[in-house]
């Protein structure tokens, strides 16, 4: 017995990843996400903002439609910040953490919206931007923090990394500051935008620590999206949550997949993060056509065997079209009407949509591909697709991809590419055939157009809500049985 149970501490030393208490992941996650916003997407007069406007009160006209599909949503920074009330576009440079009056809307109007996804069981994703901070008035000085019975927060020059502009810079007013003075060495990249914060000084850990709590105990956000955590060591985002407690946190870290291992090592595992190298290889293996490079890629979770820590994407808003050159990772063109792009981008999502991780759909494709992008929302959760489906028979020719995905319930077939397999596998019927990609779901019988109505399962609406009845039982789309009262 004893020899069992220090095999058992030995594989979970060497493999922490498979714990069970990790917090901010939660364990074979059904959910779909939806990023609420793109680059602007507050202001409908900009060339760039074509896809529709995203403050808070333009998402509460969509709450219906957004509930009966999305499990999280992501929401934009919403605190005030640097330009104007929101801040340079989106809020990624706050001035003041507890004013919830930004360019998105007033903070009433966003605790209305989150009250509105709450009944319908949609969860909202705060993006917590600490790494770095937007000045009052010079560059080294900022308005304090009231976090109501979680602490006053005043932070000053001695609470900035001591590597920063802001004491190298001749037109700075903290130029040569002291050492003394200063902060100590960053822990992470430098970021030269604003003022780097020293997550090593315990003032700033406890004013990031009563932020994140009275973002989910006042202002009611169920998890975190974590901005730029290149910035600072992974072991302070770990600190964050477990005074926090979300259900879901996703952290940005734009790098490398060695250096993304060594982040979430860092965290503890107690984070997910976003998988930008898979989204680099789906766009080379749709664009080129050679579809190859998903052959259990390493420079993705999944080629790592860390899916569950995996959120998936297309694009965002850093990714797409930003009218100047830092937006220019998309899939095709900024145009979302151009064929070829549409073809591209929604064969990506078919992607996501059936592959391990919690996917993340972006609103411009969302709002241009609704059918299409909801009707693959369908396969997924009727088929139970979750964050740790198993992948098996892969097979790639030229021009095609073929792949076995493990649900819950049911056993999915997708296929991509123009030169992909056509032929019916024995048991599975058709969910959906598009152009350039194909979902065959096991048990279903024929070929349908319409995944609310294959595979002897129907799609309901009642009271607003959108429920699946599948063999005399009633389900939510998050696959929760809905018992008579």
């Amino acid at each position: 017995m004893k020899k069992i149970i220090l095999t058992i501490l030995s594989v979970l030393m060497v493999f922490p990843a498979l714990r069970a208490e990790n917090i901010g992941v939660p364990a074979e996650c059904e959910d779909v996400m939806l990023q609420a916003f793109y680059w602007d997407s507050y202001d409908a007069t900009k060339s760039t903002t074509k896809y529709g406007r995203t403050k808070w009160i333009d998402l509460l006209k969509d709450t219906a439609a957004i509930n009966a599909y999305f499990d999280i949503l992501w929401f934009p920074p919403s605190a005030k910040g640097v330009g104007g009330n929101g801040g340079g576009g989106v809020g990624y440079t706050h001035k003041q953490l507890n004013d919830q009056n930004c360019d998105w809307g007033t903070r009433g109007k966003l605790q209305e919206l989150i009250a509105a996804l709450h009944r319908g069981n949609t969860k909202v994703l705060a993006d917590i931007v600490i790494n770095h901070r937007g000045n009052k008035s010079s560059w080294c000085d900022f308005f304090p923090d009231n976090f109501g019975e979680y602490g006053t927060y005043q932070l000053t020059q001695e609470h900035i990394c001591k590597g920063d502009e802001g004491f190298t810079d001749s037109e700075s007013s903290c130029y040569g500051a002291d050492v003394s003075s200063r902060g100590a060495a960053d822990t992470g990249s430098n970021f030269d935008g604003a003022r780097d914060l020293d997550h090593t000084n315990k003032y700033v850990q406890n004013w990031a620590k009563a932020y994140v709590q009275w973002m989910r105990n006042v202002m009611d956000y169920d998890g975190f999206r974590y901005d730029m955590t290149l910035g600072y060591n992974g072991e302070y985002l770990s600190m964050y949550n477990k005074a926090s407690q979300p259900y879901l946190s996703v952290s940005e870290c734009w790098e490398s997949i060695a250096i993304q291992k060594k982040h979430l090592e860092e965290t503890g595992y107690n984070t997910m993060v976003f998988d930008f190298q898979q989204k680099y290889e789906l766009k080379k293996a749709i664009i080129d056509g050679n579809y190859g490079k998903l052959k259990k890629n390493t420079n993705s979770f999944r080629g790592q065997g860390l899916e569950r820590y995996a959120v998936t994407f297309v694009d965002n808003h850093d990714t797409f079209d930003r009218g100047n050159a830092y937006g220019n990772n998309q899939f095709g063109s900024s145009n979302l009407a151009n064929a070829t792009t549409k073809a591209q981008v929604l064969q990506a999502n078919a992607y996501i949509l059936m592959m391990p991780g919690v996917p993340c759909v972006f609103w411009p494709h969302w709002n241009m591909y609704k059918d299409e992008i909801n009707k693959l929302i369908r396969i997924r959760k009727l088929a139970g697709i979750h964050s740790e489906s198993k992948v098996t028979d892969e097979s790639f020719v030229q021009g095609g991809y073929t792949g076995t995905i493990e649900g819950k319930h049911h056993k999915v077939i997708l296929r991509l590419g123009k030169n992909r397999d056509m032929t019916q596998p024995a048991g599975y019927g058709c969910a959906v055939n598009a152009d350039h990609y194909t979902v065959w779901v096991e048990g279903v019988q024929g070929v349908e157009n319409t995944a609310a109505e294959n595979t002897g399962v129907r799609k309901i609406i009642y009271n607003g809500q959108v429920y699946i009845v599948r063999e005399g039982k009633t389900y939510t789309l998050t696959g929760s049985e809905v018992k008579e009262k």
